[in-house]
C-alpha cells in the first residue's frame, strides 16, 4: 500500500484548541471539514493521546482556525509536534481568545470559527466532534494550505498521532 495516495485528499492543515478552566490544548489536525450550512456545523477529528481531545471534551467547544501557506514547518513544529501537556504553544506569539474563551492566534491564519460541541463520536483511537459555529472571523486573504502542500512544498511528515498515519 502506497500511503501517499492519502497526500491527495483535498483537506487543509488546522489549529484546534481549547481551554477547560486553565487547562489549555492545542494540535495541528488535517481533519477539519463543514458538515452543515443550517446550522453552521463543523467537525474536527483528534486522536484520543492527545491532550487536546481531554481538553475539547471537557470544555465543550473549540476553536478551529484555518492555517495559511504562509506557515513554515517551525510554526507546524509548535502546534504538531509538541504535547500541550508540558508545552505552552502560545508562548512569544500573538494569541487572541474566542468568544467562548478558547486561544488561537492570528499568525499564519485565515479564519477562526468559535465552535459549541454537539456531538461527539467515538471512531477508535480517534474521536470526532461536532461543533456548532458560534462565531466567525476572517483573519486573511492569505491561501489555506492544503495537506497536499505540507507533504509536498513544505516536505511536512504525518506524525502517527495524525488521522491519516499509516505505516508502511
Amino acid at each position: 500500500m502506497d500511503p501517499r495516495a492519502l497526500y491527495k485528499f483535498q483537506s487543509g492543515l488546522y489549529v484546534v484548541s481549547a481551554k477547560a478552566g486553565e487547562d489549555v490544548g492545542a494540535c495541528i489536525i488535517n481533519t477539519g471539514l463543514q458538515l452543515t450550512s443550517q446550522p453552521l456545523q463543523v467537525q474536527v477529528v483528534v486522536n484520543k493521546q492527545n491532550h487536546t481531545e481531554g481538553v475539547i471534551a471537557k470544555a465543550g467547544h473549540f476553536a478551529l482556525t484555518v492555517v495559511t501557506e504562509t506557515a513554515d514547518m517551525f510554526y507546524i513544529g509548535r502546534f504538531g509536534f509538541r504535547t500541550s501537556t508540558d508545552y505552552d504553544k502560545y508562548a512569544g506569539i500573538e494569541c487572541a481568545t474566542t468568544k467562548l474563551g478558547d486561544p488561537y492566534t492570528p499568525v499564519n491564519a485565515a479564519c477562526v470559527l468559535a465552535c459549541k460541541v454537539v456531538g461527539t463520536l467515538d471512531v477508535g483511537t480517534h474521536t470526532i466532534f461536532v461543533g456548532e459555529v458560534q462565531d466567525a472571523e476572517v483573519l486573511s486573504d492569505e491561501t489555506p494550505m492544503t495537506y497536499n502542500y505540507y507533504h509536498t512544498v513544505l516536505k511536512g511528515k504525518t506524525p502517527a498521532k495524525a488521522s491519516s498515519f499509516v505505516a508502511v
